[in-house]
């Protein structure tokens, strides 16, 4: 069998024992519900669950915007100004270290308990691995790449998005993979945590009353996203396979010589 039928047996699999076993009572159904049943509290309350899942997804996205842009900025510049990387690389890599959940009170005593504190707290958790990815990725540019560019007369923009980015992209998208996960995480958690809307505010209130149907609904929704996500990603991957290798080395790079003038 090839990969991807092996893949698709396994979640056809995995979703036949979620219908059988809570039917077979092998599994309590107050731990396990059936799949048919948790499809079915979705499609009859799906306009909470759908504002639910539109709050969610606009937090998500504007955290994203941040972790991103933020961490492969920051990223760029600790990895690319080499006494930067010796004094900051360091430090953000011992914070990347510290579970940043138990820091969530802090952010709602500084944005307070709305939209804002969630965003942050996403923002910054999935800041660390986009930049540490960049910050690695542009460390391992070859320098001769760097050096025909600047003998050839290339101003720093264009050292940029013809020579760094190129050939950063494969880390900067491993860690802009990573990053966009766990900003799906901290945005889910920060709304069970303390929240009066999305997703995790759903599970969260229909787990305080042992409502299983619905907290294994709003956890359903929670996967869409991330497989989402990731299907996202992965057509990017592909978008970006001919740019990135515009900036990797080939043999003989080193003998290339600059044009004369």
């Amino acid at each position: 069998m090839s990969p991807r039928a092996i893949r698709w047996t396994i979640i056809a699999g995995v979703l036949v024992l979620w219908e059988v076993l809570p039917r077979a009572g092998l599994v309590p159904v107050l731990f396990l519900p059936p799949l048919t049943t948790t499809l079915s509290v979705a499609v009859t309350e799906w306009r909470s669950y759908g504002a639910a899942l539109a709050v969610t997804l606009s937090q998500v996205m504007v955290a994203l915007l941040f972790a991103v842009g933020g961490g492969i900025l920051v990223g760029a510049i600790v990895g690319g100004v080499a006494r930067m990387r010796q004094v900051l690389l360091p430090v953000f890599s011992s914070l990347y270290a510290v579970p940043l959940v138990v820091l969530y009170p802090v952010f709602t005593a500084w944005f307070g308990i709305g939209s804002e504190a969630k965003i942050a707290f996403a923002s910054v958790y999935g800041f660390f691995p986009t930049m540490l990815s960049t910050a690695a990725g542009i460390q391992t540019i070859d320098p001769n790449l760097m050096l025909t560019a600047r003998s050839m007369g290339a101003t720093p923009v264009q050292r940029l998005f013809r020579v760094i980015l190129p050939a950063a992209i494969p880390t900067v998208l491993a860690g802009l993979r990573l990053g966009g996960a766990l900003v799906i995480i901290g945005v889910v958690v920060a709304e069970m945590l303390i929240s009066s809307a999305g997703i995790g505010y759903l599970i969260t209130s229909s787990r305080t009353v042992l409502n299983s149907p619905h907290v294994f609904a709003g956890v359903l929704l929670v996967l869409l996203i991330a497989i989402g996500f990731d299907l996202a990603m992965r057509l990017l991957e592909k978008r970006c396979a001919a740019w990135s290798g515009a900036g990797r080395a080939r043999p003989g790079a080193s003998d290339v010589r600059p044009a004369e003038a």
